[in-house]
This record gives structure tokens, sequence and C-alpha cells, in this order.
């Protein structure tokens, strides 16, 4: 992706947010200076790689693959003691234009997404075939909101503002906001995480993409503060 785009995609997740009425940590808000991420006092952010993160899956085209996502709250797989016990990340969604994040699902990680403003939720769910990849000619039980939901093979679920999905892992999901519904603001709680090594998509994507440098950088990347 181009920094410019990377820029441009922070500003409208920051403008989402005081639209409904979010307010970021305030690491969301620190300079592009990695001197600001590296004291002392601030090791956990970077070992649990707290912040923002915009990626386009490696497709190089972000309106349509693609999300910015910030993460609150994780602890450390490698370092006991690192950060928390769970995790917590706001997701942004752009509408209208079939933004998505693709077809993937989780090695560790059990997870709750959660509608929390703006438009319509969908979510499509797969079964993990025996060969790794994605059946859909299985239904998938999951729960919505403590309830029971038995999803048929490849349906699209669609979460009104408020309600939630738990993805246990293995489960096969992709994510995106209904055309006409409004920008969508997505919340998830969850296990830690490390997302270098928890994500296995359906097709072979980059989970933290290439930046080509054409303008200063506005925020710091979560994967760039000990490059």
């Amino acid at each position: 992706m181009k920094r410019s785009e990377i820029n441009s995609a922070i500003k409208w997740a920051e403008g989402l947010c005081r639209k409904h009425h979010i307010t970021l940590p305030f690491f969301a808000s620190l300079p592009a200076n990695k001197e600001e991420f590296l004291k002392p006092s601030r090791v956990n952010i970077v070992k649990t790689m707290l912040g923002w993160d915009v990626s386009d899956f490696g497709g190089n085209d972000f309106e349509r693959l693609g999300a910015v996502l910030f993460t609150v709250r994780n602890g450390s797989v490698k370092e006991a003691g690192v950060g928390t016990p769970y995790a917590e990340k706001y997701i942004f969604l752009k509408d209208g234009l079939e933004q998505e994040i693709p077809l993937h699902y989780h090695n560790e990680k059990t997870e709750d997404i959660i509608n929390r403003a703006g438009g319509v939720f969908c979510c499509q769910l797969a079964a993990k075939g025996e060969d790794g990849k994605p059946d859909f000619t299985k239904p998938v039980r999951v729960l919505r909101d403590g309830e029971y939901y038995d999803a048929a093979p490849g349906e699209i679920i669609e979460i009104s503002t408020g309600n939630s999905i738990t993805l246990e892992r293995g489960v096969y999901h992709r994510f995106f906001a209904k055309t006409g519904c409004g920008d969508l603001v997505i919340g998830e709680v969850s296990k830690i995480n490390d997302d270098n090594t928890d994500n296995v998509f359906a097709v072979v994507r980059e989970r933290f993409c290439g930046i080509e440098e054409d303008e200063p950088p506005y925020r710091l990347l979560v994967n760039e503060y000990t490059k």
C-alpha cells in the first residue's frame, strides 16, 4: 500500500470514532516517531503490538479487500506477564465498496465480534475441512450473544448494532459491511493473539502489507515500532 493511502485510512477511522463518540487511548495519537514508542514505560505497547494496523492483505485493492484495525489491549503469547490475559480491538470497514476482511480462521484465538456502531455487520462462516480448506457443505454452530445458532452452509449472518457472534478457533470467517447501511465500527474481544502467526487464510494472503513511501507517515503501524 502507499503511505498516503494508509494515512488517509487512519484519518477516516479517526473521523468515524468522533462521529460515534468513541475515544481511543493516548497511544492512538502519538506522533509517527519510533522514539515515542520505545520509551521504557511503553514496552507493553510494543511487545503486544497495540495501536494502528492497516492492511490490504496483499491484494493491492484496499477499497475492496482490507480494513483499518486498532488494538486497544493484548498480551504476549511468548512472554508470560507481558500485557493482559485478553485482547480487544476495533475494526473499521467502509460501506458501499464491499470492503472485506477475507476468509480465514485462527489457530488459537477464540473471539467475540461485536457490532459497535454504524452499519450492519455481515459475517460469512465455513467449517474447516479435513484438508484444512473451507467446507461450504456443512452447517456451522456458533453462539450469538449466548444463544446457539446453526448457520446454514455458506450463510451470511447479518448482525445489527449491539449484537455479536462468538467465533471458535478453526472456524473460517469473513467480514464486511452491508451495502447501503453505513460505515461500520466492529469490536473484537478475544484471547490474546499474535497476528504474525495466528491467521490462516483460505487463499494465501499477507497479514501485514508492504508500504510504498510516497509521503511522511501520519501514525506508525504496529508492525513498524521496531523496524
